[in-house]
């Protein structure tokens, strides 16, 4: 039986939304049912996965709706729970107005910038080559458009060195997590009086495709690093080399930046497993300028 405090429903899927919902359940709030989006094909054997979302849903026997589209039928389904508040984090759909003003407290999103800076789809990826370390996370409700409802709370975060993006996620997903925990029960008291963004400040952050990825090593050491860090999880940072004749795609690794350059650790060639950067120079031939590196 759900016991928490504030009685929700949490839209979600990704790693990012488990992070979340992990900090929520340790300060006692704990969603009556997780929204998701449906089971797709994963992996070079395109088999059928469910988010992770749905997977921590599961393991603690919370209800989960899954559906394909946001219609009249998804709506009455979550009348049943009756819930006060809509929280979001890294759903991945565009949720209609007829949901979003569904709870009597509205529908609150969890997004990792301080709004208005960075709005979209990559704000991670973005700060990251963008090189901006003061950085944050925002609660806001959602309103019609994209990223643009009025601030509920704001809380910064400062990056000394760039991780991997996993860590970096990790670490903007704990802090919204905590943040929406902390104003959680004076919100759905009416005791927080929410701020409008200033829109004329407003950022834009990009879709990714798998294309981003590719390094080119005549650009500035620092930056390809950044977007090795940035691009960890997906698409991966990647360049091409030669090898018996053949093109193959390397991903990189690992890298570091130290001395204000590049150092490359490990490589992973197309069809092999991961292997040190100093195995693989000797026995590949570089086509672009990787060799600046050797």
């Amino acid at each position: 039986m759900n016991k928490s405090p504030v009685k929700f429903t949490f839209f979600g899927s990704s790693r990012f939304s488990t992070i979340v919902l992990d900090e929520l359940e340790k300060a006692g709030f704990v969603p009556a049912c997780v929204v998701t989006t449906p089971d797709k094909p994963k992996g070079r054997r395109l088999i059928v996965t469910p988010t992770e979302a749905k997977l921590w849903a599961r393991k603690r026997n919370i209800r989960i709706l899954d559906p394909i589209k946001l219609d009249d039928s998804f709506r009455d389904e979550l009348k049943k729970e009756n819930c006060e508040v809509f929280v979001v984090a890294s759903y991945g759909k565009i949720i209609p107005d007829t949901v979003i003003n569904l709870p009597k407290h509205k529908t609150l999103n969890i997004h990792p910038s301080l709004l208005p800076k960075y709005r979209g789809a990559s704000p991670l990826q973005s700060a990251m080559l963008d090189d901006t370390k003061e950085t944050g996370v925002t609660v806001m409700r959602i309103d019609e458009q994209m990223d643009h409802g009025p601030i509920v709370a704001q809380e910064k975060v400062t990056i000394s060195e760039w991780p991997a993006y996993d860590e970096f996620e990790e670490t903007m997903a704990r802090s919204g997590g905590k943040l929406l925990a902390k104003i959680f029960p004076e919100w759905v008291a009416d005791g927080i009086k929410e701020r409008e963004q200033d829109h004329s400040t407003a950022t834009y952050t990009k879709k990714i495709f798998k294309e981003n990825g590719l390094i080119d090593f005549g650009d500035d050491h620092y930056l390809n690093f950044r977007k090795i860090q940035a691009y960890h999880e997906w698409p991966g940072a990647y360049f091409f080399a030669e090898r018996n004749g053949k093109q193959i795609r390397v991903k990189i690794t690992n890298a570091v930046f130290k001395d204000r350059k590049l150092a490359i650790e490990k490589v992973v060639p197309e069809g092999s497993k991961e292997i040190a950067w100093e195995d693989f120079s000797r026995g590949y031939r570089f086509t672009t300028a990787e060799s600046r590196l050797s």
